[in-house]
């Protein structure tokens, strides 16, 4: 099975959840074939708040000036990055650190002038991940992109996973994040979606904020674009929760999946 394990940046910044999860995937990379993109939020803003640069967001996303690109491949692809592919080398994992810039593997476009260098992904391309996982590595892609004239784009990291998980064409795309899974009109979680039902839940306001991102993030991965082969199955799951890598992948009821149809889990 082929794996797309997105980790959210909040869930990095604590070492004692970045060590356990390290663990946890590396177990799995045993015997499946894993890609790993993560976020850095979190460690970007206090990155720049430390050198007096207010973060600015529009519509959540954060306004990347030349500045703030500048400070994106630092963060991003460079300390959050190489202290998780560390990280992954202690638990005994053969880690490969990434950006999307790296042999093409993920091109973007301008999304808006007023974000500045905030791309929206347009192709993949995951021959480089094939050579890696066949030879028993483990890619780790930080959330910034580029394009074939050189310019360099800060992604959305649910994006970014959407865009890497149809290059790789993995079976699974898996979000890791600091909340339980997404929650009804009802307030409980559900533990499967339809991609409709999915969409209604948006439709009537209920998921809002960063939990839309992600369920958006999950349609338009369970959708055909130009960006590589669909996905069958989303899950958005805990990572705060301990051993939720290998019980997602069970028949077990943890997180949310969310699918083209009702899939039982």
């Amino acid at each position: 099975m082929r794996l797309l394990i997105k980790l959210g940046g909040t869930l990095l910044d604590a070492a004692e959840t970045r060590e356990r999860l390290t663990y946890e995937i590396a177990d799995v990379a045993k015997h499946e074939q894993v890609v790993v993109v993560h976020g850095g939020g979190k460690q970007m803003t206090r990155f720049l708040a430390e050198r007096g640069v207010e973060s600015k967001f529009v519509n959540g996303l954060r306004v990347t000036s030349p500045d703030v690109i500048d400070a994106v491949v630092k963060v991003f692809a460079g300390s959050v990055n190489a202290q998780l592919v560390s990280t992954f080398r202690a638990v005994g994992a053969r880690p490969v650190g990434l950006s999307g810039i790296s042999a093409g593997l993920v091109d973007a476009v301008q999304l808006s002038p007023e974000l500045g260098q905030v791309g929206k992904p347009v192709s993949s391309d995951g021959r480089l991940l094939d050579v890696l996982v066949r030879e028993g590595y483990l890619p780790v892609i930080a959330c910034v992109a580029g394009d074939p004239q050189g310019n360099i784009y800060n992604v959305n990291g649910d994006q970014m996973a959407v865009a890497c998980a149809q290059g790789f064409k993995a079976d699974r795309l898996i979000f890791l994040t600091d909340v339980e899974g997404v929650r009804g009109a009802d307030n409980q979680r559900c533990p499967v979606l339809t991609a409709v039902e999915a969409q209604q839940l948006i439709t009537d306001g209920v998921a809002t904020g960063g939990m839309q991102a992600k369920i958006e993030a999950a349609l338009s991965a369970l959708g055909q674009s130009a960006l590589g082969q669909m996905i069958g199955e989303v899950i958005v799951a805990p990572g705060a929760e301990a051993g939720i890598v290998n019980r997602i992948l069970a028949p077990a009821d943890h997180g949310t999946s969310i699918g083209t149809r009702l899939i039982l889990k």
